[in-house]
């Protein structure tokens, strides 16, 4: 089977990246929210990206209106029938997530593959609500998905060969690095990331160093594009600290437990960028 349409479920943030990088790379793409509000915010925020691309030289006019025409907007999941690969982009919520795979399941042709965008949830548990578990797996996206350049294909003991195959060049054609890993807490990026991120958080909750000290010593020192605690702002502060309590959980390995520090900020509504003010203020 040759992948020529692709379905993305929710088109907030992560799924509207997707959605419009598919439809860059000559795919089309059925988009969906659950309202017509939601959805037209998410088309929205898709054509301003690319406008805003245009403006820059870096994509021509006829260029952006070929992705837009590839586009289909959508509340009605029957429109994925004709899918051969649909993308759970939903909130990180289990049973939601279960739910919806169950409804794509119905819907999509037998050979369809599904999957999803989670950062750290059981990719296994969301194919126990199908009878194809072996066409289901995890492509994890990074956030902004038009400028970073690595897809996880996550595989778990079920994913077939020939799925995982198929999704690695999906990813490739996109223009993307994959790599596989297995269906385990925080996959490889996040099972890496999150312990390094929450031990800047203790140092800064324990007057270890200054927020400004630590961004700037990892930057400079290791070679990063950017500090840690900023970061964590960029991911959204109630992300990262969904993520941790996720690996937490399964694991229960402290190096994984969230410090006080960031579930109070999660609390207060400090959350990073998207908020105006996380460790650091925007305007």
């Amino acid at each position: 089977m040759e992948i020529k349409k692709v379905g993305v479920v929710g088109c907030g943030l992560m799924g509207s990246g997707i959605a419009q990088v598919c439809a860059q790379s000559g795919y089309e793409v059925v988009a969906s929210e659950m309202n017509g509000e939601l959805l037209n915010k998410g088309l929205a925020s898709i054509s301003s990206f690319l406008t805003r691309n245009v403006k820059k030289g870096r994509l021509s006019q006829k260029e952006k209106e070929a992705t837009l025409a590839r586009i289909k907007g959508t509340t009605d999941t029957g429109d994925f029938a004709d899918c051969d690969l649909v993308i759970e982009a939903a909130v990180e919520n289990m049973d939601l997530k279960k739910k919806i795979f169950a409804e794509l399941d119905k819907i999509c042709a037998e050979g369809a593959i599904l999957a999803s965008n989670t950062s750290c949830l059981s990719i296994t548990d969301m194919a126990t609500a199908t009878a194809r578990p072996e066409k289901v797996l995890g492509v994890h996206f990074f956030n902004p998905v038009s400028s970073m350049k690595l897809v996880e294909i996550v595989k778990t003991i079920v994913t077939s060969d020939e799925t995982l195959e198929m999704a690695k060049e999906f990813g490739q054609s996109l223009g993307k690095t994959t790599i596989v890993a297995p269906d385990t807490p925080g996959f490889i990026v996040n099972r890496l990331l999150l312990p390094f991120m929450l031990a800047a958080c203790r140092m800064l909750e324990t007057g270890g160093a200054t927020k400004e000290d630590i961004d700037t010593g990892v930057k400079l020192g290791l070679g990063h594009p950017m500090g840690p605690l900023t970061l964590a702002d960029l991911i959204g502060l109630d992300t990262v600290l969904y993520i941790a309590n996720a690996i937490f959980e399964e694991l229960k390995d402290p190096l994984y437990a969230p410090p006080v520090i960031l579930k109070k900020m999660v609390a207060t509504g400090w959350l990073g960028r998207k908020a105006g003010k996380g460790f650091y203020e925007y305007k």
